[in-house]
């Protein structure tokens, strides 16, 4: 498991979530981290089990079949730990965790180091 799964604390923490237009969302973290995301980003690592097969872990949504156009209709919190979102191809159960957020963030900035 990744460092991150352990971490507590400003890490995990958003002091500002911003939605920018219709496709973006920005959250700054406590540690003063800023992360961008896609909606079609987003949409494409969807957690709810109508994604992810529940027993296996497998992941059910297709990638290419999220269109790079996808926005975001409405954004949520949920609780004091994830965000949930409405796309614009009418989905809308999968709940993120901020965990999950900022571990997607840091798997970014390794890849483009």
């Amino acid at each position: 498991m990744s460092e991150m799964m352990y971490r507590r604390g400003p890490a995990v923490e958003p002091r500002e979530i911003m939605q920018e237009g219709a496709a973006g969302l920005r959250i700054t973290w406590g540690d003063e981290r800023t992360c961008r995301y896609g909606a079609a980003q987003l949409r494409r690592i969807c957690p709810c089990a109508k994604c992810v097969n529940e027993m296996t872990g497998e992941r059910v949504l297709r990638p290419e079949s999220v269109p790079d156009e996808l926005t975001m209709e409405n954004v949520e919190l949920v609780g004091r730990y994830a965000l949930t979102f409405r796309w614009s191809d009418g989905h809308e159960t999968g709940i993120y965790s901020f965990r999950l957020l900022r571990e997607l963030c840091e798997q970014e900035a390794a890849v483009s180091s």
